[in-house]
């Protein structure tokens, strides 16, 4: 069981080749990190079997009053929720905080009628989601704002 970045040792045939203009930056953020190897800015698990997880962005992270979250690590705990098919989560401007995050969520295929049955309103459903954040991760890292998309 390993974690690290994703790394391609071998061209592919719509594979970039340079970022128009700026050449450099194109070297310096693909090829230059991992010598050898096209560095693609994602995370990576692998397990003992060797199945492969991307794990998310690794430049994709939220600055909230100091400290620093990755994205991909909410969205997981969000995940593992029973109503929760898939979730997003972004950082925004925030007068105070300097980056406030929303999560963005996909429940389950329930009906509103099925969502009712369960005890769950958007609202109720988004408060046991920030709660369970709360929980796993810390305070900080509950979202300000919740969204049932």
């Amino acid at each position: 069981d390993v974690s690290g970045a994703l790394c391609i040792s071998q061209a592919w045939p719509s594979m970039a080749r340079t970022i128009y203009n700026d050449h450099k930056r194109f070297l310096g953020t693909y090829l230059t990190p991992y010598p050898g190897f096209f560095f693609t800015g994602d995370g990576v698990y692998r397990t003992s079997e060797g199945y492969y997880q991307l794990t998310g962005r690794l430049d994709d992270i939220i600055n909230i009053s100091g400290h620093r979250l990755g994205t991909a690590e909410v969205e997981d705990v969000v995940n593992h929720h029973v109503a929760v098919a898939e979730s997003a989560v972004i950082g925004y401007s925030h007068e105070i905080k300097g980056e406030g995050k929303m999560l963005s969520f996909l429940p389950q295929n329930i009906s509103p009628r099925a969502m009712a049955l369960h005890g769950y309103t958007q609202e109720t459903l988004a408060a046991e989601l920030q709660e369970l954040i709360s929980k796993k991760i810390a305070k900080y890292a509950a979202p300000d704002y919740v969204q049932v998309t």
